[in-house]
């Protein structure tokens, strides 16, 4: 019991630091009159994946890369599977245009990436990470070019201008609740996964990564619920992307990420790589660029098969 305490303690912290950091960082940004453009595509992506590297960054650090691995290939299917799903069972969304012209074609490139780099040596080296990171780079210079209008602002209620004090003091409260939630996290996943016999990838591609979902899914039912327009298709496969090339590529960086239970290997990349592929179908059957009702059934439905298939 004590080690749920800590998972849901570590994922309220991860929750609320990686909010502080978001507004710190779109304070500075303002400050620093960097266009709106860039700070949603950039400052902003990596201020909510925050959550994600740290426990990623934390785990492949205290030995346990499993964690670092599992959090990020979960959350990537929960994303779709669980938040998508559920979003579109609440309400329709219209898929637009860079759907297929950018989001998706770019999340499976860098899920095929990840897939190539971790699948023959089980290892994700340095210089891996590297690439992943220059692919990142490379990709958000194409969407500032040539994509600004298929750019959403993931949270433009957050565009404020802090007073001085305020910025620093998020800066420091957020810091510190990421880093505290990331300890309380990662101690609580290791001793629920020992006390309950299994391994700390099953915990992490399940328990943590639901849990790094929760903020996604959090927007998108209270979109819905105020008949506000749903989190866009985008912006939750831009956060897929960025989970697989910022946060494993700048934590393979910091410390190779070797995969030691194979099961993320020979069951759960495939998974990702599946419900990534399901998506395109889906979109344009049976109504053409739009989600709804039965297409979340489906995803949902996936979603809980996975888990289903994870836990045995």
């Amino acid at each position: 019991m004590q080690d749920f305490g800590f998972i849901v303690v570590g994922l309220v912290l991860l929750i609320l630091g990686g909010s502080w950091l978001l507004k710190t960082a779109v304070a500075l940004s303002l400050r620093l009159n960097i266009p709106k453009i860039v700070i949603g595509m950039t400052v902003v992506s990596f201020a909510t994946s925050a959550p994600e590297l740290i426990v990623s960054v934390k785990a492949a650090l205290d030995g346990f890369p499993d964690l670092a691995l599992g959090n990020v290939v979960g959350s990537n299917i929960a994303n779709i599977g669980l938040v998508l799903g559920i979003t579109v069972i609440l309400g329709t969304i219209d898929v637009k245009k860079s759907f297929y012209t950018t989001d998706w074609p770019v999340m499976m490139i860098a899920s095929v990436l990840f897939f190539v780099f971790i699948f023959f040596d089980h290892e994700i080296q340095r210089y891996e990470g590297v690439i992943m990171l220059i692919f990142l780079c490379a990709f958000l210079i194409y969407l500032l070019r040539f994509q600004k209008p298929a750019v959403e602002d993931e949270a433009p209620e957050d565009d404020v201008l802090l007073p001085n004090y305020k910025t620093a003091l998020f800066l420091i409260i957020g810091g510190i609740a990421l880093w505290g939630g990331s300890e309380l996290l990662i101690s609580g996943a290791v001793g629920m996964a020992t006390s309950f016999g299994v391994t700390e990838r099953v915990i992490a591609i399940t328990v943590v990564s639901v849990g790094t979902s929760i903020p996604e899914l959090a927007a998108s039912i209270i979109a819905v619920v105020k008949k506000e327009k749903a989190i866009s298709l985008g912006n939750l496969l831009g956060s897929n992307i960025f989970n697989i090339l910022a946060v494993l590529g700048i934590t393979s960086i910091i410390t190779p990420i070797k995969a030691v239970d194979l099961g993320l290997l020979n069951n759960d990349i495939f998974w990702m790589l599946g419900i990534s592929l399901l998506l395109l179908p889906l979109v344009f059957f049976p109504k053409k660029m739009s989600l709804g009702k039965w297409e979340g059934i489906l995803l949902l439905a996936v979603y809980v098969s996975f888990v289903y298939v994870t836990i045995q």
